[in-house]
């Protein structure tokens, strides 16, 4: 038993320095709908939170839920489509998504973040001004023609400007806010945001020292699968002219890069599904996952 006393000290040692560095900067942190489907998963996340905010960092949670609408609609016979990932949202579907982002999904984090022994609170983007939302739109190109057709993906939206006061004041008051990516628009209707998108622009709002992307991979892995754990944003585009970032793993890498670009300190991408994945990436010097940064 000595022996693990002694490394469980060693390991406070090693995060000594990095408690020291991050104290009262804010950590933004997107949760995706896979892992919210995992009980030990979910209660690990909360423990993390917690602690994070136990050693004087100011977490900001922003949770995604895609899994968990799609269920929803399924339920209610309501057919989703998909545009490059994102869903196509009619009135309905918005309506629907608003239900279970807001509703049972930012409710049941805050739950395990109160068992977990902190104080959240559940929020969505039009809670105080928080995010102003405008239209989405994607163009897409016929095959064999320079035609670009623009398609209407309905209540999609994307932030327009952000008003980080709410956030502040929930952490000064010693509380978790816990962020549904839903925002309102200036035409007076509620859109669905990408939580990564969501995330992204709130880091960037913030000045946030870290901007965090869970995932279901170990980060960006070169053309030989091995983890890339440094990247800039020249590095990151040499990638993609080399095909080697791919499939969903680019708008991913595209919000890092924004969010460093407008005031984030840096982003990370790692595996949500590995314990205690964000402790390992803030708190040791060997890190968690692939580090993303201005350049």
């Amino acid at each position: 038993m000595i022996p693990d006393i002694h490394a469980k000290a060693e390991t406070l040692i090693e995060a000594l320095p990095y408690f020291q560095r991050y104290a009262g900067r804010t950590f933004v942190v997107k949760y995706g709908g896979n892992a919210m489907g995992d009980e030990r998963a979910a209660r690990e996340f909360a423990e993390d939170v917690v602690l994070l905010k136990a050693v004087g960092i100011n977490p900001v949670v922003v949770h995604g839920g895609g899994p968990q609408i799609g269920a929803m609609l399924s339920k209610l016979g309501v057919e989703s489509r998909f545009v490059d990932g994102l869903r196509v949202t009619d009135k309905a579907t918005a309506e629907i998504a608003e239900m279970v982002l807001s509703g049972a999904i930012n409710k049941a984090i805050v739950g395990s973040i109160a068992k977990a022994g902190g104080k959240a609170v559940g929020l969505s983007g039009k809670d105080a001004g928080l995010v102003t939302a405008r239209k989405l739109s994607r163009t897409v190109k016929h095959e064999g023609s320079a035609i670009e057709e623009v398609l209407d993906l309905g209540f999609v939206g994307e932030p327009s400007a952000v008003d980080v006061t709410v956030l502040e004041t929930t952490a000064a008051a010693g509380m978790i806010p816990v962020v549904a990516p839903i925002g309102a628009g200036e035409d007076g209707h509620t859109y669905n945001i990408n939580a990564d998108t969501m995330a992204g622009a709130l880091a960037a709002a913030i000045g946030a020292a870290r901007l965090l992307l869970l995932t279901d991979v170990s980060g960006v892995l070169d053309a030989d699968g091995e983890l890339l754990t440094d990247l800039t944003p020249a590095a990151i585009a040499k990638l993609r002219r080399e095909g080697t970032i791919t499939g969903g793993m680019i708008p991913k890498l595209e919000t890092c890069v924004r969010a460093v670009e407008a005031g984030c300190e840096a982003a990370v991408v790692l595996d949500g599904r590995v314990p205690h994945a964000m402790l390992l990436e803030f708190f040791t010097a060997s890190g968690a996952g692939t580090l993303i940064r201005a350049e």
